[in-house]
């Protein structure tokens, strides 16, 4: 996977431990022998050992998780700097914050006043201030932050992973991290504890070319499995979105079927309704022309009362004009 062979490990003296006064009894699995005071590491171990680091790292960032770069010695800092970079993963180099892990609240804080006075120099064309004084002030501030804070700026969760180079220097780093239950992959001299290790490469973790070599393998493989993860992750992206479009045609066509049902059944409920209006309009039409003839009737049944009426008075009314016309020759005689 690495394709690093036992011949680079030699040319780049990750075979030399530390002086045998100051080993670690629990290296002695890892030591091959011992030369001029100097214990020389197992190299056979320590290909193999890397192959595990390199593919446990692989399967790490296949899973979408990322990697921490820690290394604060001189020599390794630009070099860890430059290949985290290279791969797109997080680094500290300068110095170990404590509570890094533990206390990732405080350091959220931090990370949010760096991010608030670069806001301040992008929005006043790289002024932090208009007086001197301040805007010195805020210049070593924010400096200060990206100095030590850069490398972890957009961490927003824990990783899924630390290397580590010099576990003794990183005590802290390394505490921390089995805290958290982080793994970790460290190259481990022979003056250190490998028991905190999950991944031990024992070697020589001093060495410029050392530090390079690993730096540079680990960097290779993750770079790789970006590609494949960012591949896979497209893929998964296309098949999530065919899912949802083939759901979404079943769902209208359900709702189509579930509309053409309700359609018809609509229609025979619209059709008994219109049969009911057209009952009920007949109904009232005939209940309007019953009125109607009615009051016609009524109308002509008063006229023929009216007209009746004249014609019952008017023998009423002669009879009485003929009788003191009988009466009259009765007084005549009497009057001769």
């Amino acid at each position: 996977m690495t394709e690093i062979t036992l011949k680079d490990l030699l040319d780049a003296g990750l075979h030399f431990g530390h002086q045998t006064r100051r080993w670690n009894p629990k290296m002695k699995p890892y030591i091959f022998d011992k030369r001029n005071g100097i214990h020389i590491v197992d190299l056979t171990q320590t290909i193999v050992k890397i192959e595990e680091a390199a593919a446990f790292l692989r399967e790490t960032v296949l899973s979408g998780k990322k990697i921490l770069f820690v290394a604060t010695k001189r020599q390794a800092q630009d070099i860890v700097h430059q290949a985290a970079e290279d791969c797109g993963q997080f680094f500290m180099t300068t110095r170990w914050l404590g509570g890094t892990l533990t206390n990732n609240q405080t350091i959220r804080r931090s990370i949010r006043r760096m991010r608030q006075i670069e806001a301040i120099g992008r929005n006043n064309n790289g002024q932090l201030s208009p007086f001197k004084k301040e805007a010195a002030s805020l210049r070593r501030e924010l400096d200060k932050l990206q100095l030590s804070l850069g490398g972890i700026a957009d961490m927003d969760q824990m990783p899924g992973a630390m290397v580590v180079f010099d576990i003794c220097r990183e005590a802290i780093a390394v505490a921390e991290a089995n805290r958290m239950g982080i793994p970790i992959v460290a190259v481990v001299d022979t003056n250190a504890d490998p028991d905190p290790i999950d991944y031990v490469i024992p070697g020589n973790d001093d060495a410029i070319r050392a530090i390079t070599l690993i730096t540079q393998a680990f960097a290779k493989v993750i770079k790789d499995a970006n590609a494949e993860w960012s591949r896979l992750a497209a893929e998964r992206n296309r098949r999530i979105e065919a899912e949802r479009a083939a759901e979404a045609a079943a769902l209208a066509a359900r709702r189509a079927a579930d509309r053409k049902e309700s359609g018809g059944d609509g229609d025979d409920a619209s059709e008994a309704g219109r049969a009911k209006l057209m009952r009920q309009r007949r109904s009232a039409a005939k209940a309007a022309q019953e009125a109607v003839a009615a009051a016609h009737a009524s109308i002509e049944s008063k006229a023929v009362v009216a007209a009746a009426a004249p014609a019952a008075a008017a023998p009423a009314a002669a009879a009485p004009s003929t009788a003191p016309a009988a009466a009259a020759p009765s007084t005549a005689p009497a009057a001769a």
